[in-house]
């Protein structure tokens, strides 16, 4: 290109009909298109693009409109490459057709106007720069009004006021030419504080200017709530209620009008930019039924609250390792917090962990409550009674090595709760290990329900994939599980649609127990009851369970500044990520990255600090995470006995000391206990814990007080637990085994009973190619 007035451009800058069109001409080019300058751009270490993001630009073409060299334009975008670097690459390339694209129009918009906002009474600036080969004239205009004196490149607005909030665009025009800038929306925060006007309050960094407001409301009464930031480009905004974003909940101010019980919950937003994000403060939002609202639904049920225990197994230290149950957790915890229920999700508990998480989880419990407690696993079932296998169960285990299912319901029963929902992922197979006979006395209660992803006595399978999906039965949970159905129906239609699933019809079926004598739905509204001191502090510690750290911004003496963010994947999963925000001119390189970790959290070095969330296991949060960061994943958060200490380590080179190794910089964070860590789980189990109600030959407990034998055995012999049960839904005509696979896999499962103690249970499957693990099936020899 001969011109050189374009040459400074940067390739994000150029317009959108510019680059469809030489996207197409990349894209068709099989010789001299996007792969082959993806190979050229990657021998310039200024703008180095790896193998993985070549992949990653074949395997998104749907994310991007179909076209990979529009994603391979955005990546060289994002490291700073000019239109002169690319049409030296195209000029290697030999692509003359692509080259043409960039040669400049008779009028160019070199300079679009960008979205801001700013706090009322700040200077606001709009810049729109155009060249052409005759004089250019500007005029700006708010909406369809002009501008009164808006005719030059920079729209200048003394002390904005919420009056000058609106949408902005520019016209040029030369001689023989007329373009349109692009749209640009200006919003004006009004927080009461009167600002200096600088124009330099703007640094196109976020800052949060305006918090919601915790609220107290009748129903029937409307909820507002407003947040705001400002920076450049303008911010935005997703409000959640309860951690699950709200639908069409994208604008500064929430509003929700004639608000019932189940609008209240904990509230807060999202607020982000391409390359930033943050949070408001949560806020509590409590509704009061009222008279009115109780007499407007004379049969409707309510719960006085909704709590959910989601536990997923996986890596397994002498067993099989899982797959699915991460998925399943997942997205579960975020449909079930759509339907208000205080929600805790963790993954990889060992047996005392399990045994504390079920009393934590026990001591939100009071009358009227809807308890629902969730696993995925290994498990097995021995006269009626099933057990949960944790992480670090022995081979082969016995039942004082897992939880009994049926022990946490006699607890939950004492609780008086309104509706008592178990939902097990898991095998039900006997364990010939395990020759104990747990006497479990239960009390009959018209509020039981249990949704078993198999039958009795029968394995459940797992579908080999590279790929993390659900298991069946989450597949087909998660699309009825938000029907305002009774819960039994629910699951009815689930079991159908399980039994419609080729890969799986005819060797698992769901199975259904249940003793429930009213219309209970997990969409119940929920009515508080009368208050209870020591259940609100109970609630309150495990709502602070589930609070993140604050993001924050750190300064080093070089004049480097980075932002430091945090995101939850499960209740003991902490994502960290760094982002450099601020750097001096001359430096050349900057990183950051966390290190120096508690020795209880056993992080993996190889997986910290990676340019992309995949790299380090965040397969679930990625799309929601900030980009251009470096990414860590903490695991296991439950281990953590100390407050989480870290260090945050800057590596810089300046152009005056190119040839110097990098200069470093550390700075020490505490965020004290996230997540879960505030329980402290990893205490020993208590003596009123779960492990008391189920008495083994082979628990290593203390025996329990009198009162508890005169409890646990006022009969002469256990009770035959399925009796308890009024109606019983069977859903599969035997016992069958067995592991899918695109090969011959048993998934190191043996006949022998001497190797494994169960088999394999419940996992992913994969619809694209259903009819390939179909063609496959393997039975396993019992």
């Amino acid at each position: 290109m001969s011109d050189t007035w374009d040459r400074s451009t940067k390739i994000s800058s150029l317009k959108e009909t510019v680059l469809r069109k030489l996207c197409e001409v990349l894209d068709k080019s099989s010789i001299r298109g996007w792969r082959k300058l993806g190979e050229i751009v990657n021998n310039d270490r200024r703008f180095e693009v790896s193998s993985d993001h070549m992949e990653m630009c074949s395997l998104r073409v749907l994310e991007v409109g179909g076209s990979p060299s529009l994603m391979l334009l955005r990546l060289m975008g994002d490291r700073g490459c000019t239109v002169a670097h690319l049409s030296d690459y195209l000029q290697t390339l030999g692509n003359m057709e692509a080259l043409q694209c960039l040669k400049p129009q008779d009028l160019q918009i070199l300079l679009q106007p960008h979205s801001v906002a700013l706090l009322c009474g700040h200077n606001l600036r709009l810049s729109c720069l155009a060249v052409g080969k005759s004089t250019v004239q500007y005029q700006w205009f708010k909406s369809r009004e002009e501008v009164p004196g808006g005719n030059s490149p920079d729209l200048l607005i003394s002390s904005a006021q919420l009056k000058d909030a609106g949408f902005y665009i520019c016209r040029v025009n030369s001689e023989d030419a007329c373009e349109f800038s692009q749209w640009a929306q200006v919003d004006v925060l009004n927080v009461g504080v009167s600002y200096g006007q600088t124009y330099h309050s703007l640094d196109g960094r976020l800052k949060l200017a305006i918090q919601p407001q915790s609220q107290r409301l009748h129903a029937g009464e409307s909820l507002q709530l407003e947040c705001g930031a400002v920076g450049r480009p303008i911010p935005r905004y997703q409000w959640h209620r309860n951690s699950v974003p709200l639908p069409n909940a994208t604008k500064r101010k929430l509003s929700i009008p004639d608000v019932a019980p189940d609008h209240a919950g904990r509230y807060r937003c999202e607020i982000s930019s391409s390359s930033e994000r943050m949070w408001t403060n949560e806020v509590d939002v409590s509704i009061t039924a009222g008279e009115y609202f109780l007499n407007s639904l004379p049969e409707k049920l309510y719960a006085t609250d909704k709590v959910a225990l989601l536990i997923g197994n996986l890596s397994y230290q002498n067993h099989p390792q899982l797959k699915a149950p991460m998925v399943d957790v997942y997205e579960l915890t975020n449909l079930l917090r759509q339907l208000n229920f205080k929600v805790v999700s963790l993954l990889d508990l060992t047996e005392s962990e399990m045994r504390n998480a079920v009393d934590e989880f026990l001591l939100l419990l009071h009358k009227g409550v809807y308890g629902l407690l969730y696993y995925a696993g290994h498990g097995y079932e021995n006269y009626g009674n099933s057990f949960m296998v944790p992480v670090d169960a022995p081979n082969p285990y016995h039942s004082a090595n897992c939880l009994c299912v049926q022990s946490i319901l006699k607890l939950m029963q004492e609780k008086e709760t309104g509706l008592n929902v178990f939902l097990l992922d898991m095998c039900r197979k006997r364990n010939f290990h395990d020759d104990s006979t747990p006497n479990i006395v239960l009390r009959v209660t018209a509020n039981i329900v249990f949704g078993y992803a198999t039958c009795q006595d029968a394995e459940a399978f797992e579908l080999s994939s590279t790929s993390f999906i659900n298991g069946v039965f989450v597949k087909f949970l998660k699309k009825r599980l938000l029907d305002d159905e009774k819960i039994t129906v629910v699951l009815d239609r689930v079991a159908e649609d399980m039994g419609q699933f080729d890969a799986t019809k005819g060797k698992q079926a769901l199975e259904i127990r249940s003793s429930l004598s009213e219309r209970r739905a997990l969409t119940d509204p929920i009515v508080p009851g009368d208050s209870h001191s020591l259940a609100h502090v109970h609630s309150r510690q495990w709502a602070k369970a589930h609070e993140l750290p604050e993001s924050m911004c750190l300064s080093f003496d070089c004049g480097v500044q980075i932002k430091l963010g945090f995101a939850a994947e499960f209740s003991n999963v902490l994502v960290i990520y760094t982002h450099i925000i601020k750097k001096p001119v001359d430096m050349t390189f900057c990183q950051a990255h966390v290190t120096d970790f508690s020795q209880d959290l056993d992080v993996d070095p190889k997986e910290m600090n990676r340019e992309t969330p995949e790299e380090t296991g965040i397969y679930l949060l990625s799309s929601s995470l900030p980009q251009h960061c470096l990414y860590t994943r903490l695991s296991s958060l439950q281990k953590l006995r100390e407050e989480l200490v870290f260090t945050v380590c800057l590596q810089g080179t300046f152009a005056a000391m190119a040839e110097d190794p990098p200069i470093h910089w550390t700075r020490s964070v505490n965020i004290g206990k996230p997540l879960i860590a505030r329980l402290d789980l990893h205490r020993p189990v208590r003596r009123n814990s779960c492990l008391q109600t189920c008495l083994m030959p082979h628990s290593p407990c203390h025996s329990p007080g009198p009162e508890h034998h005169a409890h646990l055995y006022h009969g002469l012999q256990a009770p035959d637990y399925s009796r308890l049960f009024l109606d019983v839904a069977e859903h599969a005509a035997g016992a069958c085994g067995g592991t899918f696979s695109d090969s011959v896999n048993p998934c190191g499962l043996s006949s022998s009973p001497g190797r494994f103690s169960i088999p394999i249970e419940a996992s992913d499957d994969i619809d694209e190619v259903q009819t390939v693990f179909i063609n496959s099936l393997q039975l396993q020899p019992q």
